[in-house]
Order: C-alpha cells, then sequence, then structure tokens
C-alpha cells in the first residue's frame, strides 16, 4: 500500500487538470453587468476624466454572451442606436462571434468595442478559458 502513496502527489493535480480541461463550464449568469454610476454626465462636464466602461469588453459565446448595461446616472445615456433612459437597463445577447465597435456616450472616447470570442471547445482551450475567468474574478476582488 505504501508504495502506491507517491502517485498521489502527481494524480491529484492531473485529476484536476482533466476536469478543468474537459468538465462543462456553468455560470450563474449569461450576463456581464456594467453599471453607469450616479454623476457620470456632471463629472465629465465638469472636466474630469471619466473612465467607467473599458474600451474593450470580452464575452464568450454560450458562457457570458450577454451584456447588460444599467444607467444609473441622472441622464440618458446613449449606446449604439439605443437610449438608455436614467434608471432603465439595456440587454444586448450576442449570437455570433466577432469584434463589434457602438458608439458610447457613457465611455470618454465616445467608442466601444465588444469582442465576441467563440465557446471554448473541450481541452486546451476550456482550460485556459477556465485560467483567464479566473484570473480576471481575483483582479476585480477588492482588497
Amino acid at each position: 500500500m505504501k508504495r502506491w502513496l507517491w502517485l498521489l502527489p502527481v494524480t491529484v493535480p492531473a485529476t484536476l487538470l482533466a476536469w478543468a480541461a474537459f468538465a462543462p463550464i456553468e455560470l450563474a449568469s449569461r450576463d456581464e453587468l456594467f453599471e453607469i454610476p450616479p454623476g457620470t454626465y456632471a463629472r465629465r462636464m465638469a472636466g474630469s476624466q471619466v473612465e467607467i466602461l473599458p474600451d474593450r469588453i470580452d464575452l464568450t459565446l454560450g458562457l457570458n454572451d450577454v451584456l447588460l448595461l444599467r444607467n444609473r446616472d441622472e441622464v440618458p445615456q446613449q449606446f449604439g442606436p439605443v437610449l438608455i433612459m436614467p434608471g432603465q437597463s439595456f440587454r444586448l445577447p450576442f449570437e455570433v462571434a466577432s469584434t463589434y465597435s457602438f458608439a458610447c456616450s457613457a465611455h470618454a472616447s465616445g467608442q466601444m468595442s465588444i469582442v465576441v470570442a467563440p465557446t471554448p471547445e473541450p481541452g486546451w482551450q476550456r482550460l485556459q478559458w477556465r485560467w483567464r475567468h479566473r484570473q480576471r474574478a481575483f483582479m476585480e476582488t477588492p482588497a
């Protein structure tokens, strides 16, 4: 029995990696939420460089493929052809992997790109996706 114990440190990590590479990815929601906070327009009009939304938003088909914008500001915000009134939310589902560009009044440059990646295939792609997703979640966790 003891002669097999040396396999434990190798077997457990290999099993975890195999699971991460081949198990289905399940998320609580397919929505990727971005909020426009109150006072954004006023701060921008006062000359502040307000960066609420990133230049680029990355989504993945079948996983987090719905962009959800919530306007908590006191003024309407433009996103592409849609005017989001104060207190309203706008959901934009994506069905095709591609790069999309939108005019966005809540963004300092007035433009925003959304990159929708294809669903990661089982194996190396899925393992990489899980790694990036965990890194991003770790970086967004407040200290």
